[in-house]
């Protein structure tokens, strides 16, 4: 099949590598002229493990082209997906601006039947809209053509996109009254489902919110486990163990229950508030996702107030960890900036180190923060070291090692990746949370 995928950020460009992967011809198409040359070169812009990968195997093989003009690439194509960004905008609403651009270059161009698809995160509604615009546009032209709009949102996790993508737990279609656009969907997608994988079929308004029910859950689940740590703390409670008794109820699940300094990315963050602000649009109250975002907030907070209220003036600290989460260098509401602006700004000077993120990170953050070539270079001389992203190189780092370059003993683990006492017997003085 024929398809174009416009946008090449993290869904986009995932989704067009793997698409080609699985046989189809794909365009994947950006405003981004830059990038695009980036892209014909077969190098990624974002780091996302196997993916570069696939996009030279694509472009090798000639099942993936990359171009900046979209009404060359519609004449040929069968399906177009919208992967185009919806960040905040006022009040934590999604901006829509970007999706409804899409949509009205497609009904000012398309000439024959296309499947248009949503596979950027948008509000309930969306889908209705951007038909509606479509449909207008080709009318005022005279032609005679139909565009169906379909919602099928993504689930994928950064670090592990490619195989979420080429092997997800279910692929959810929501099209409204048009069989047509049905079948074309589950043919694309045929490949993954003859191993096994489900389709759900639903109308677009229910997937359309099912992306952000399911992101706030996760979220929630994340939180609730961050909110008791409080508790273990003041009271001698391990929250490992209170996670394990809880993980091994299969109502529940292990899954989301690693306690640390919360959530952040391009996803939970952005989806949470959204949600937030769609149920105000309609006139509810949703409590539940409102002490998610602020407990999310507050855990984030206090461990940063912990660190700070532990180092003496005029400290030298290691960071380790920028990237919100590890396997990606992507920078969108990581820890790491709020930390590491704290510390600057109390007097501290701060030296980090990320495997992939630091050259994203750097016009993010302080000018006067250093670089580091390893993590232990990062720690040479410091006060304190503190643990942000939870990337394998920091889980076999030597703890003996770490306390003889360091100059002070506090070791502070955000993601709760160290054994206490392993940290305490290498001469370390531990500082995890909610154990």
């Amino acid at each position: 099949m024929k398809i174009a995928v416009v946008g090449t950020g993290y869904v986009g460009l995932v989704s067009a590598a793997c698409f080609a992967e699985l046989g189809h011809t794909v365009t994947g198409v950006d405003i981004d002229a830059a990038k695009v040359e980036m892209l014909k070169r077969g190098k990624s812009p974002i780091y996302e493990p196997g993916l570069e990968e696939l996009i030279e195997r694509g472009l090798r093989e000639k099942r993936l082209t990359f171009t900046t003009d979209l009404t060359a690439v519609l004449p040929d194509i069968q399906v177009l997906f919208s992967a185009v960004a919806t960040p905040p905008g006022e009040g934590a609403k999604a901006d829509l601006r970007a999706v409804f651009t899409v949509a009205e270059t497609v009904g000012k161009h398309i000439d024959h039947d296309l499947v248009f698809v949503n596979k950027s995160t948008v509000p309930v509604g969306t889908g209705k809209e951007c038909e509606t615009r479509i449909a207008k546009l080709i009318k005022e032209r005279g032609v005679s053509c139909s565009v169906p709009v379909v919602s099928n949102p993504e689930f994928l996790r950064e670090g592990m996109a490619v195989t979420d993508t080429l092997m997800p737990d279910r692929i959810v279609i929501g099209a409204n009254g048009d069989g047509w656009a049905r079948e074309k969907m589950q043919e694309l997608y045929r490949p993954i489902t003859r191993v096994g994988k489900p389709i759900v079929l639903m109308n677009r308004e229910s997937a359309e919110i099912v992306k952000y029910a399911a992101n706030s859950f996760l979220a929630m689940k994340i939180s609730f486990i961050n909110m008791l740590t409080e508790l273990c703390e003041k009271t001698g409670g391990n929250i490992r163990n209170i996670a394990a008794g809880m993980g091994l109820d299969d109502r529940i699940g292990p899954r989301f229950l690693h306690a640390g300094i919360g959530y952040g990315g391009s996803c939970f963050p952005k989806d949470v508030r959204a949600l937030l602000a769609t149920a105000g649009e309609y006139g509810l109250d949703f409590p539940l996702i409102e002490a998610t975002d602020r407990i999310n907030t507050h855990q984030r907070k206090r461990f940063f107030e912990k660190i700070l209220a532990t180092l003496p003036a005029k400290s030298t600290v290691a960071v380790w960890g920028l990237s919100f989460n590890p396997k990606t260098d992507d920078m969108r509401e990581a820890p790491s900036i709020d930390c590491i602006k704290a510390l600057t700004d109390a007097g501290h000077t701060v030296r980090a180190y990320d495997p992939f993120a630091m050259e994203k990170a750097k016009p993010l953050l302080p000018s006067s923060v250093q670089f580091a070539n390893s993590p232990i270079d990062a720690a040479n001389g410091a006060d304190a070291t503190v643990l942000l992203t939870e990337w394998d190189i920091f889980r076999g780092v030597d703890l003996g090692e770490l306390k003889k370059m360091m100059k002070g003993q506090d070791l502070f683990d955000g993601r709760n990746v160290y054994e206490p006492e392993e940290v305490k017997a290498a001469g370390l003085t531990y500082h995890g949370i909610g154990l």
